[in-house]
Protein backbone atom coordinates (compact mmCIF):
# COMPACT_ATOMS: atom_id res chain seq x y z
CA UNK A 1 0.00 0.00 0.00
CA UNK A 2 1.55 3.42 -0.77
CA UNK A 3 1.77 5.60 2.20
CA UNK A 4 0.91 9.37 1.71
CA UNK A 5 2.54 12.39 2.80
CA UNK A 6 1.68 16.23 2.28
CA UNK A 7 3.89 17.61 -0.63
CA UNK A 8 5.93 20.56 0.51
CA UNK A 9 5.86 23.87 -2.11
CA UNK A 10 8.22 26.65 -1.39
CA UNK A 11 5.84 30.00 -0.89
CA UNK A 12 7.55 32.27 -3.00
CA UNK A 13 6.22 35.47 -4.73
CA UNK A 14 6.25 33.54 -7.96
CA UNK A 15 2.98 33.07 -10.06
CA UNK A 16 3.23 29.71 -10.43
CA UNK A 17 3.19 28.48 -6.61
CA UNK A 18 0.12 30.39 -5.96
CA UNK A 19 -1.56 28.74 -9.46
CA UNK A 20 -1.21 25.57 -8.86
CA UNK A 21 -1.73 25.71 -5.21
CA UNK A 22 -5.24 27.16 -6.08
CA UNK A 23 -5.65 24.81 -8.63
CA UNK A 24 -4.94 21.55 -6.97
CA UNK A 25 -7.95 22.97 -4.10
CA UNK A 26 -10.34 23.61 -6.70
CA UNK A 27 -9.78 21.03 -9.05
CA UNK A 28 -8.98 18.33 -6.99
CA UNK A 29 -12.05 18.86 -4.79
CA UNK A 30 -14.77 18.80 -7.72
CA UNK A 31 -13.57 16.23 -10.03
CA UNK A 32 -16.07 13.24 -9.78
CA UNK A 33 -13.45 10.65 -11.09
CA UNK A 34 -9.72 9.75 -11.60
CA UNK A 35 -10.25 7.30 -14.11
CA UNK A 36 -10.43 8.38 -17.64
CA UNK A 37 -13.41 7.54 -19.39
CA UNK A 38 -14.08 7.45 -23.08
CA UNK A 39 -17.21 7.94 -24.85
CA UNK A 40 -16.13 7.67 -28.58
CA UNK A 41 -13.30 6.11 -30.45
CA UNK A 42 -11.87 5.50 -33.81
CA UNK A 43 -13.36 2.24 -34.83
CA UNK A 44 -13.85 1.70 -37.44
CA UNK A 45 -15.12 4.93 -39.71
CA UNK A 46 -13.71 8.38 -38.91
CA UNK A 47 -16.17 10.72 -37.24
CA UNK A 48 -16.01 14.08 -38.85
CA UNK A 49 -15.41 16.72 -36.05
CA UNK A 50 -18.02 18.76 -37.80
CA UNK A 51 -20.51 16.70 -37.06
CA UNK A 52 -19.68 15.68 -33.39
CA UNK A 53 -21.56 16.44 -30.25
CA UNK A 54 -19.15 18.67 -28.90
CA UNK A 55 -20.27 21.19 -26.47
CA UNK A 56 -16.90 23.06 -26.41
CA UNK A 57 -16.08 25.48 -28.98
CA UNK A 58 -14.39 28.96 -29.83
CA UNK A 59 -16.01 31.88 -31.03
CA UNK A 60 -15.45 31.49 -35.03
CA UNK A 61 -13.95 35.10 -35.06
CA UNK A 62 -11.68 34.34 -31.97
CA UNK A 63 -9.52 31.73 -34.20
CA UNK A 64 -8.97 34.25 -36.73
CA UNK A 65 -8.63 31.93 -39.62
CA UNK A 66 -10.71 29.79 -41.84
CA UNK A 67 -11.88 26.39 -40.78
CA UNK A 68 -9.98 23.78 -42.70
CA UNK A 69 -8.13 20.77 -42.68
CA UNK A 70 -10.29 17.55 -42.06
CA UNK A 71 -10.04 16.55 -38.11
CA UNK A 72 -11.48 13.69 -37.10
CA UNK A 73 -12.14 12.53 -33.41
CA UNK A 74 -10.64 9.35 -32.08
CA UNK A 75 -11.31 9.81 -28.81
CA UNK A 76 -13.28 11.67 -26.31
CA UNK A 77 -12.40 11.60 -22.63
CA UNK A 78 -15.69 12.41 -21.16
CA UNK A 79 -14.59 12.25 -17.48
CA UNK A 80 -11.25 12.04 -15.43
CA UNK A 81 -8.40 14.26 -15.88
CA UNK A 82 -6.91 16.13 -18.65
CA UNK A 83 -4.38 14.57 -21.27
CA UNK A 84 -1.34 16.06 -22.52
CA UNK A 85 0.71 13.82 -24.63
CA UNK A 86 -0.01 10.92 -27.23
CA UNK A 87 1.87 8.22 -29.26
CA UNK A 88 1.38 5.97 -31.45
CA UNK A 89 3.40 2.67 -32.29
CA UNK A 90 3.81 1.92 -35.89
CA UNK A 91 1.01 -1.36 -35.38
CA UNK A 92 -1.74 1.28 -34.18
CA UNK A 93 -1.43 1.08 -30.35
CA UNK A 94 -2.42 4.78 -29.06
CA UNK A 95 -0.72 6.10 -25.79
CA UNK A 96 -1.89 9.39 -23.80
CA UNK A 97 -0.98 10.75 -20.40
CA UNK A 98 -2.23 12.92 -17.90
CA UNK A 99 0.56 14.96 -15.90
CA UNK A 100 -0.63 15.52 -12.17
CA UNK A 101 -2.16 18.82 -12.13
CA UNK A 102 -4.52 19.58 -9.56
CA UNK A 103 -6.83 17.13 -11.68
CA UNK A 104 -7.34 13.78 -9.43
CA UNK A 105 -5.29 11.46 -11.58
CA UNK A 106 -5.40 7.54 -10.85
CA UNK A 107 -2.78 6.89 -13.94
CA UNK A 108 -0.48 9.28 -15.42
CA UNK A 109 0.04 7.07 -18.96
CA UNK A 110 -2.23 4.79 -20.68
CA UNK A 111 -3.36 3.28 -23.74
CA UNK A 112 -6.28 3.57 -25.51
CA UNK A 113 -7.38 -0.09 -26.26
CA UNK A 114 -10.94 -1.31 -27.40
CA UNK A 115 -13.15 1.87 -26.41
CA UNK A 116 -10.94 2.61 -22.76
CA UNK A 117 -8.03 4.22 -21.61
CA UNK A 118 -5.94 1.45 -19.50
CA UNK A 119 -2.82 2.46 -17.27
CA UNK A 120 0.00 1.77 -19.00
CA UNK A 121 2.25 -0.33 -18.24
CA UNK A 122 0.46 -1.12 -15.27
CA UNK A 123 -1.70 -0.07 -12.70
CA UNK A 124 0.97 -0.21 -9.99
CA UNK A 125 3.73 1.45 -11.46
CA UNK A 126 1.25 4.32 -12.02
CA UNK A 127 0.26 4.53 -8.67
CA UNK A 128 1.53 8.09 -6.05
CA UNK A 129 4.12 6.98 -3.83
CA UNK A 130 6.18 10.23 -3.37
CA UNK A 131 8.33 7.27 -1.11
CA UNK A 132 9.77 5.85 -4.04
CA UNK A 133 9.52 8.52 -6.66
CA UNK A 134 12.43 6.97 -8.66
CA UNK A 135 10.70 3.39 -9.10
CA UNK A 136 7.11 4.53 -9.55
CA UNK A 137 5.60 7.50 -12.15
CA UNK A 138 5.58 10.44 -10.42
CA UNK A 139 3.59 12.77 -13.09
CA UNK A 140 4.18 12.22 -16.57
CA UNK A 141 3.91 15.09 -19.34
CA UNK A 142 5.03 13.31 -22.85
CA UNK A 143 5.12 10.12 -24.17
CA UNK A 144 6.52 9.74 -26.96
CA UNK A 145 7.75 6.45 -29.79
CA UNK A 146 11.09 6.49 -30.79
CA UNK A 147 12.30 6.32 -34.54
CA UNK A 148 11.56 2.24 -34.69
CA UNK A 149 8.21 2.78 -33.98
CA UNK A 150 8.54 -0.09 -31.74
CA UNK A 151 9.87 1.34 -28.43
CA UNK A 152 7.47 4.12 -26.23
CA UNK A 153 9.57 6.32 -23.68
CA UNK A 154 7.55 8.09 -21.03
CA UNK A 155 9.08 11.62 -19.43
CA UNK A 156 8.65 11.59 -15.81
CA UNK A 157 8.56 15.36 -14.53
CA UNK A 158 8.88 13.83 -10.80
CA UNK A 159 6.97 16.77 -10.12
CA UNK A 160 3.56 17.45 -8.39
CA UNK A 161 1.31 20.23 -9.86
CA UNK A 162 4.33 21.44 -11.79
CA UNK A 163 5.96 22.53 -7.96
CA UNK A 164 9.59 21.40 -6.88
CA UNK A 165 10.33 17.91 -7.97
CA UNK A 166 10.58 14.79 -6.21
CA UNK A 167 13.78 13.53 -5.17
CA UNK A 168 14.89 10.51 -7.51
CA UNK A 169 11.17 11.32 -9.61
CA UNK A 170 11.96 13.23 -12.91
CA UNK A 171 13.20 10.54 -15.24
CA UNK A 172 13.03 8.72 -18.51
CA UNK A 173 11.83 4.96 -18.85
CA UNK A 174 12.02 3.34 -22.22
CA UNK A 175 9.07 0.18 -22.75
CA UNK A 176 9.38 -2.69 -25.17
CA UNK A 177 5.97 -2.44 -26.88
CA UNK A 178 6.70 -5.83 -28.27
CA UNK A 179 7.24 -7.26 -24.58
CA UNK A 180 5.70 -4.27 -22.67
CA UNK A 181 8.28 -4.07 -19.93
CA UNK A 182 10.20 -1.32 -19.17
CA UNK A 183 13.86 -1.51 -20.74
CA UNK A 184 15.84 1.51 -19.69
CA UNK A 185 15.21 3.83 -17.00
CA UNK A 186 17.29 6.89 -16.81
CA UNK A 187 17.50 9.29 -13.86
CA UNK A 188 18.86 12.74 -13.51
CA UNK A 189 21.64 14.21 -11.29
CA UNK A 190 20.85 17.90 -9.67
CA UNK A 191 23.14 19.35 -11.77
CA UNK A 192 21.35 18.91 -15.27
CA UNK A 193 17.51 18.22 -13.56
CA UNK A 194 17.35 21.28 -10.88
CA UNK A 195 15.28 20.84 -8.12
CA UNK A 196 13.13 23.35 -9.88
CA UNK A 197 13.16 22.09 -13.18
CA UNK A 198 10.22 20.81 -15.12
CA UNK A 199 11.09 18.20 -17.59
CA UNK A 200 8.94 18.55 -20.93
CA UNK A 201 9.24 16.39 -24.12
CA UNK A 202 11.35 14.31 -25.50
CA UNK A 203 13.30 13.38 -29.17
CA UNK A 204 15.23 11.28 -30.20
CA UNK A 205 18.18 10.30 -32.56
CA UNK A 206 19.40 6.90 -32.52
CA UNK A 207 22.07 7.24 -35.04
CA UNK A 208 24.01 9.15 -32.66
CA UNK A 209 26.16 7.87 -30.33
CA UNK A 210 26.48 3.46 -29.37
CA UNK A 211 22.62 3.54 -28.57
CA UNK A 212 21.19 6.68 -29.51
CA UNK A 213 20.59 10.23 -27.94
CA UNK A 214 17.85 12.32 -26.09
CA UNK A 215 17.20 16.01 -26.08
CA UNK A 216 14.69 16.81 -23.58
CA UNK A 217 13.23 20.60 -22.55
CA UNK A 218 13.20 21.80 -19.29
CA UNK A 219 9.91 24.38 -19.14
CA UNK A 220 10.37 25.32 -15.83
CA UNK A 221 8.46 28.31 -15.28
CA UNK A 222 10.96 29.43 -12.59
CA UNK A 223 13.50 30.45 -14.98
CA UNK A 224 15.72 28.01 -15.15
CA UNK A 225 15.25 26.65 -18.47
CA UNK A 226 17.53 24.62 -20.92
CA UNK A 227 17.61 21.59 -23.09
CA UNK A 228 19.11 18.30 -21.76
CA UNK A 229 21.22 15.85 -23.96
CA UNK A 230 21.25 12.08 -22.84
CA UNK A 231 23.62 9.48 -23.96
CA UNK A 232 21.45 6.42 -24.05
CA UNK A 233 24.67 4.17 -24.13
CA UNK A 234 26.20 5.37 -20.51
CA UNK A 235 23.47 7.28 -19.43
CA UNK A 236 25.14 10.33 -18.73
CA UNK A 237 23.63 13.35 -19.82
CA UNK A 238 24.33 17.52 -19.54
CA UNK A 239 22.60 20.03 -19.47
CA UNK A 240 22.91 22.92 -22.60
CA UNK A 241 21.44 26.71 -23.00
CA UNK A 242 20.80 27.03 -19.27
CA UNK A 243 18.65 30.31 -19.13
CA UNK A 244 19.97 31.15 -22.61
CA UNK A 245 17.58 33.44 -24.33
CA UNK A 246 16.48 30.74 -26.84
CA UNK A 247 14.79 28.47 -23.84
CA UNK A 248 12.88 31.40 -21.49
CA UNK A 249 9.83 33.20 -22.25
CA UNK A 250 9.51 36.65 -23.62
CA UNK A 251 9.45 38.65 -21.18
CA UNK A 252 5.77 39.93 -20.31
CA UNK A 253 4.18 37.42 -22.86
CA UNK A 254 0.72 37.72 -23.00
CA UNK A 255 -0.81 35.62 -25.80
CA UNK A 256 -4.68 35.81 -27.17
CA UNK A 257 -6.30 32.63 -26.94
CA UNK A 258 -10.30 31.95 -27.73
CA UNK A 259 -10.22 36.32 -28.27
CA UNK A 260 -8.54 36.61 -24.09
CA UNK A 261 -5.34 37.64 -22.85
CA UNK A 262 -4.15 34.44 -21.28
CA UNK A 263 -2.87 35.23 -18.08
CA UNK A 264 -2.31 33.50 -14.48
CA UNK A 265 -5.32 34.83 -12.57
CA UNK A 266 -5.79 33.81 -9.07
CA UNK A 267 -7.89 34.88 -6.76
CA UNK A 268 -6.23 37.23 -4.27
CA UNK A 269 -3.02 37.50 -6.10
CA UNK A 270 -2.43 39.93 -8.92
CA UNK A 271 -2.26 38.84 -12.15
CA UNK A 272 1.04 37.68 -13.41
CA UNK A 273 1.94 36.30 -17.05
CA UNK A 274 3.05 33.49 -17.81
CA UNK A 275 6.70 32.27 -17.55
CA UNK A 276 6.69 28.55 -19.11
CA UNK A 277 10.32 28.58 -21.35
CA UNK A 278 11.44 25.75 -23.58
CA UNK A 279 8.62 23.55 -24.28
CA UNK A 280 8.10 21.84 -27.49
CA UNK A 281 10.76 19.75 -29.49
CA UNK A 282 11.46 18.69 -32.81
CA UNK A 283 14.58 16.49 -34.76
CA UNK A 284 14.99 17.18 -38.77
CA UNK A 285 14.77 13.98 -40.53
CA UNK A 286 18.70 14.01 -41.16
CA UNK A 287 19.11 14.41 -36.84
CA UNK A 288 21.64 17.61 -37.61
CA UNK A 289 19.55 20.15 -36.30
CA UNK A 290 16.70 20.43 -33.17
CA UNK A 291 14.34 23.01 -33.20
CA UNK A 292 12.36 24.32 -30.22
CA UNK A 293 10.29 26.75 -28.76
CA UNK A 294 9.15 28.66 -24.94
CA UNK A 295 5.81 27.76 -24.81
CA UNK A 296 4.95 31.58 -23.76
CA UNK A 297 7.26 33.49 -26.92
CA UNK A 298 6.35 33.68 -30.71
CA UNK A 299 9.82 33.14 -31.79
CA UNK A 300 11.07 30.24 -31.88
CA UNK A 301 15.08 28.45 -32.66
CA UNK A 302 17.35 25.70 -33.97
CA UNK A 303 20.52 24.69 -32.98
CA UNK A 304 23.49 22.23 -34.67
CA UNK A 305 23.11 19.11 -32.79
CA UNK A 306 26.85 18.27 -33.48
CA UNK A 307 27.82 20.96 -31.12
CA UNK A 308 24.73 20.38 -28.92
CA UNK A 309 25.40 16.58 -28.21
CA UNK A 310 29.31 17.38 -27.80
CA UNK A 311 30.14 16.95 -24.36
CA UNK A 312 33.61 18.80 -25.13
CA UNK A 313 32.08 22.22 -26.59
CA UNK A 314 31.59 25.27 -24.99
CA UNK A 315 29.00 26.96 -22.85
CA UNK A 316 29.66 29.66 -25.77
CA UNK A 317 29.99 27.15 -28.84
CA UNK A 318 26.65 25.72 -27.71
CA UNK A 319 25.35 29.45 -27.96
CA UNK A 320 26.77 30.18 -31.37
CA UNK A 321 25.49 27.27 -32.82
CA UNK A 322 21.86 28.35 -32.44
CA UNK A 323 19.75 30.17 -35.02
CA UNK A 324 16.33 32.16 -35.08
CA UNK A 325 13.51 30.58 -36.88
CA UNK A 326 11.69 33.04 -39.59
CA UNK A 327 9.26 35.17 -37.79
CA UNK A 328 5.74 33.94 -36.71
CA UNK A 329 2.58 35.42 -35.26
CA UNK A 330 1.64 32.56 -33.10
CA UNK A 331 2.92 30.42 -30.38
CA UNK A 332 3.18 27.04 -30.07
CA UNK A 333 2.58 24.30 -27.54
CA UNK A 334 3.85 21.02 -29.58
CA UNK A 335 6.31 20.40 -32.02
CA UNK A 336 6.87 17.40 -34.45
CA UNK A 337 8.97 16.58 -37.49
CA UNK A 338 8.41 14.65 -40.78
CA UNK A 339 10.72 12.39 -42.88
CA UNK A 340 10.46 14.74 -45.60
CA UNK A 341 11.77 17.35 -43.43
CA UNK A 342 8.96 19.76 -42.40
CA UNK A 343 8.41 20.82 -38.97
CA UNK A 344 4.69 21.14 -37.53
CA UNK A 345 3.96 23.31 -35.05
CA UNK A 346 0.57 23.58 -32.71
CA UNK A 347 -0.80 27.35 -32.90
CA UNK A 348 -2.83 27.66 -29.40
CA UNK A 349 -4.13 31.36 -30.54
CA UNK A 350 -5.80 30.40 -33.16
CA UNK A 351 -6.92 26.45 -32.71
CA UNK A 352 -4.72 25.30 -35.59
CA UNK A 353 -2.25 22.89 -36.73
CA UNK A 354 0.81 24.34 -38.81
CA UNK A 355 3.76 22.87 -41.31
CA UNK A 356 6.83 25.04 -41.93
CA UNK A 357 9.25 23.42 -44.57
CA UNK A 358 13.03 24.64 -43.94
CA UNK A 359 14.73 27.30 -45.62
CA UNK A 360 10.82 29.26 -46.40
CA UNK A 361 9.06 31.75 -44.59
CA UNK A 362 5.75 30.69 -44.75
CA UNK A 363 3.47 28.39 -42.27
CA UNK A 364 1.17 26.25 -43.42
CA UNK A 365 -1.79 26.02 -41.95
CA UNK A 366 -3.36 22.33 -42.00
CA UNK A 367 -5.95 22.03 -39.59
CA UNK A 368 -7.72 25.34 -38.03
CA UNK A 369 -10.67 24.38 -35.67
CA UNK A 370 -13.29 25.89 -33.43
CA UNK A 371 -13.00 22.78 -31.10
CA UNK A 372 -8.87 22.60 -31.48
CA UNK A 373 -8.88 24.46 -27.89
CA UNK A 374 -5.55 24.11 -27.33
CA UNK A 375 -3.38 21.56 -28.87
CA UNK A 376 -1.02 20.30 -27.21
CA UNK A 377 1.19 17.42 -28.43
CA UNK A 378 1.70 16.40 -31.75
CA UNK A 379 2.55 12.48 -33.07
CA UNK A 380 2.81 11.60 -36.51
CA UNK A 381 1.77 7.61 -37.28
CA UNK A 382 3.30 5.40 -40.00
CA UNK A 383 -0.32 6.06 -41.91
CA UNK A 384 0.20 9.69 -42.37
CA UNK A 385 -2.26 10.71 -39.66
CA UNK A 386 -0.73 13.51 -37.12
CA UNK A 387 -2.44 12.75 -34.08
CA UNK A 388 -2.89 15.92 -31.69
CA UNK A 389 -4.48 16.39 -28.09
CA UNK A 390 -6.99 19.49 -27.50
CA UNK A 391 -7.20 20.20 -23.57
CA UNK A 392 -8.62 23.28 -23.01
CA UNK A 393 -5.61 23.90 -20.83
CA UNK A 394 -6.19 27.82 -21.30
CA UNK A 395 -9.69 26.96 -19.54
CA UNK A 396 -8.33 26.03 -16.02
CA UNK A 397 -8.92 27.59 -12.85
CA UNK A 398 -6.07 29.62 -12.82
CA UNK A 399 -6.12 31.59 -15.69
CA UNK A 400 -10.11 32.42 -14.57
CA UNK A 401 -10.04 33.85 -11.14
CA UNK A 402 -10.39 30.51 -9.63
CA UNK A 403 -13.07 29.05 -11.96
CA UNK A 404 -12.47 25.79 -14.36
CA UNK A 405 -14.29 27.00 -17.33
CA UNK A 406 -13.38 23.45 -19.24
CA UNK A 407 -15.96 21.44 -20.59
CA UNK A 408 -15.39 17.48 -20.79
CA UNK A 409 -14.66 15.79 -23.04
CA UNK A 410 -11.01 16.73 -23.74
CA UNK A 411 -9.96 15.68 -27.52
CA UNK A 412 -8.00 13.27 -29.28
CA UNK A 413 -7.86 14.36 -32.82
CA UNK A 414 -6.40 13.53 -35.74
CA UNK A 415 -5.77 14.76 -39.39
CA UNK A 416 -4.44 12.80 -42.62
CA UNK A 417 -1.56 14.25 -44.06
CA UNK A 418 1.15 13.14 -46.84
CA UNK A 419 3.81 12.94 -44.53
CA UNK A 420 5.69 9.89 -42.74
CA UNK A 421 7.17 9.85 -39.38
CA UNK A 422 11.07 9.95 -39.13
CA UNK A 423 11.73 6.12 -38.75
CA UNK A 424 15.18 3.62 -38.69
CA UNK A 425 15.40 -0.20 -39.32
Amino acid sequence: MNRSRAIAIPMKRNWHYWAWITLAALVGAGCQSDRPAIKQIYNPAPANVLNANLTQTTPAEAIGLPQTGALEIVAMFEQGPMPTGVAVSDNGRMFVNFPRWGDPVEFTVGEIVNGQVKPYPNLEYNKLNLDHAGTTLVSVQSVVVDPTGKRLWLLDTGSINMGTREAGGAKLIGIDLDTDKIVKTYSFLNDVAWPTSYLNDVRFDLSRGAEGTAYITDSSSFGDNGIIVLDLATGKSIRRLHRHASVVATEKFTPTVEGKLLKARVPGQPEAYIKIGSDGLALSNDGETLYYSPLASRRWYSVSTDVLSDPKATDTAVAAAVKEMPPRDFPSDGLEADAQGRIYLTDYEHNAIRRFTPGGTTFEVIAANPRLIWPDSLALANDGYLYVTANQLNRQPQFENGVDKRQRPFVLFRVKTDSNPIRVD
